[in-house]
């Protein structure tokens, strides 16, 4: 056999590849979005390559530094402009004409403070862990970015590529928004990753999808003592247990049957001897509601929760964990993104995804503009992609990479051509 360097074969496949980019026309059929596809699918190793070294190095919420740098040096070797730093260590490419229109897509970067999974390339940093698929996301939107530069000529508008930080409780989103990531954008998306969803498939709905989500605090300050003489204190204890149960009460008694909200606590804090009662306890949990305005009444019932003779502050954490609003799909934009996933993906590829009481902190672009984010799969049985995010067994199946990344190409380039072919015809007309 001959030289691996002299075979004509890897020249001619490029060639194919890169072909339609060329000659296709400015109607997207199925053709062109099966030649997306596979052009992303060259590119694998690459998009292997990257996910691999941010997964290695987790970095949480406004801390990612490496990882910025690395998404910065592949973006100077693909020869894209971008805006760094946005919200400390956020970045912002633009591709395309430069006018409008001009959409936008976003991918979060941050890790979560987690580490359990046993894999080749699992983590090296204790204590941190990409257990959401955000190193998955970043990849792939770096992995869209190299093909919409590719066809950049072809482009009817302008691409902006939101690479944010901090989406695990930071609302990265709503920094980058201050510091005007969105630019002239009339929409924007995205994608999760999706442990219930087959790779290969997508899933979503419009309108409401993911919940509003805050944290909450109570501390409950009575009158410490000796047990053996509770008449003389005024017992925290007793006073939290009674305000834990009625809170359960709002959302089985206040609340319409038909919405869907969640008040959860998840931990208690009081005394640790046996025969002292304690001066003060302290309780806390998740609000959660489909819309934001449920969020906002389960937050005013909260503070207004019975104290049985001590005192109480409630802190929703605001500084910390910012709360976030419902995240609620542009029905446009929504039968948009399931119009070229059943184009690139086939018949029975795209699904309607179920209302999830998770958050996140996509809502704040959407309360900007029109936005849509959906659920992109990951389920692979036989490799054990099998696992829910914010696990430390989660794990990824990595052929989800250039299905990402063609799509996120697609959907931008389809809405430009879209949105200038509906300018063209309100001016016509």
């Amino acid at each position: 056999m001959g030289s691996p360097s002299l075979s004509p074969f890897p020249l001619i496949l490029t060639f194919i590849l890169h072909l339609p980019l060329c000659i296709v026309s400015q109607d997207f059929d199925e053709a062109y979005a099966r030649q997306t596809l596979e052009a992303a699918k060259w590119d694998k190793e690459w998009l292997v390559s990257v996910r691999r070294r941010i997964h290695e190095y987790p970095e949480l919420g406004f801390q990612e530094h490496n990882t910025s740098a690395l998404l910065r040096s592949e973006l100077d070797k693909l020869g894209i402009p971008y805006n760094y730093p946005v919200a400390k260590t956020g970045i912002v490419a633009q591709i395309g004409s430069g006018e409008t229109p001009v959409v936008a897509i976003r991918a979060d970067m941050d890790a979560l403070p987690l580490q359990l999974s046993d894999w080749e390339y699992k983590s090296k940093i204790d204590g941190k862990m990409h257990g959401c698929g955000h190193d998955a996301h970043t990849t792939m939107l770096l992995g869209a970015a190299k093909l919409l530069h590719q066809r950049k000529d072809r482009l009817e508008g302008t691409v902006r590529l939101l690479f944010q930080p901090a989406e695990e409780g930071g609302a990265g989103a709503a920094h980058m928004i201050k510091e005007g990531a969105l630019g002239n954008a009339e929409a924007i998306f995205a994608l999760h990753v999706d442990f219930t969803t087959p790779t290969g498939s997508i899933s979503s709905k419009a309108g409401p999808l993911l919940a509003a989500v805050c944290f909450f605090k109570v501390k409950i300050h009575g009158k410490g003592g000796h047990a053996a003489s509770p008449h003389t204190s005024v017992d925290p204890l007793v006073a939290a247990s009674f305000t834990i149960l009625a809170l359960q009460q709002l959302t089985s008694r206040e609340v319409d049957p038909l919405d869907s909200q969640v008040l959860s606590v998840t931990y208690v804090n009081g005394g640790m001897a046996f025969s002292v009662i304690p001066p003060y306890v302290e309780f806390g949990g998740t609000l959660r509601s489909l819309s934001t305005e449920g969020l906002q009444w389960l937050q005013r019932r909260v503070k207004e929760a019975s104290l049985h003779r001590c005192q109480a502050s409630a802190d929703f954490l605001d500084e910390d964990f910012p709360a976030y609003p419902a995240t609620i799909n542009d029905e446009k934009l929504h039968e948009h993104v399931a119009s070229v996933g059943q184009l690139m993906l086939g018949p029975g590829s795209v699904r309607e995804s179920p209302k999830i009481m998770a958050g996140d902190d996509f809502a704040f672009y959407q309360q900007v503009i029109p936005g849509a984010i959906f659920n992109i799969g990951i389920r692979n049985e036989e490799i054990g992609s099998v696992y829910s995010p914010h696990s430390g067994h989660f794990f990824l199946d990595e052929d989800v990479l250039p299905v990402g990344a063609a799509l996120h190409t697609l959907i931008a380039e389809m809405y430009l051509n879209n949105s200038r072919r509906s300018s063209s015809s309100s001016t016509t007309l």
